[in-house]
């Protein structure tokens, strides 16, 4: 069931990928796939490619696929491992939605940016980067902060602010 299911989806993506983002298996496995996601331009991810890795589980749709960021990214919702917290990979669930859905709603967080951290202040993972970035910015300047610390110093001055 779950490698039809899989092909079949493989088949609509080929045919109507999402904006912005492409996805196919990594290698012979159709139960391992690698996606791209473009930054939105409209957001601080502008001009990031992102790689994530999709791993299907042998009872797909019934249990979602386990996603993670292969590629650094700050975000409230992606751990420094790259895992990815969004309900619809976890209790909201549903057989009904699709990879090429998840990897839309993996797109749509750039663009929910400002409402993710306000909801998102008291997340463990956000308060430690926050304090770590904010005292290297203080004792060396953002020009001390690469491209994906510049992402991260836009999201803190607009906590701040």
């Amino acid at each position: 069931m779950a490698s039809k299911r899989i092909q079949k989806e493989l088949q609509d993506l080929q045919k109507d990928p999402p904006t912005s983002c492409s996805a196919g298996p990594a290698g012979e496995d159709l139960f391992h796939w690698q996606a791209t996601i473009m930054g939105p331009s409209d957001s601080p991810y502008t001009g990031g490619v992102f790689f994530v890795k999709i791993h299907f589980p042998p009872d797909y749709p019934f249990k979602p696929p386990k996603v993670n960021f292969q590629t650094k990214v700050y975000h409230p919702n992606i751990n420094s491992n790259g895992s990815i917290c969004l309900d619809i990979l976890k209790e909201q669930w549903s057989p009904a939605l699709t990879i090429s859905k998840v990897l839309l709603s993996i797109s749509s967080l750039s663009q929910t940016l400002i409402p993710t951290i306000l909801s998102s202040l008291r997340s463990p993972i956000f308060t430690r980067i926050s304090a770590v970035d904010m005292r290297r910015l203080r004792e060396h300047g953002p020009k001390s902060m690469p491209w994906d610390d510049t992402v991260k110093l836009i999201i803190i001055m607009c906590v701040i602010l």
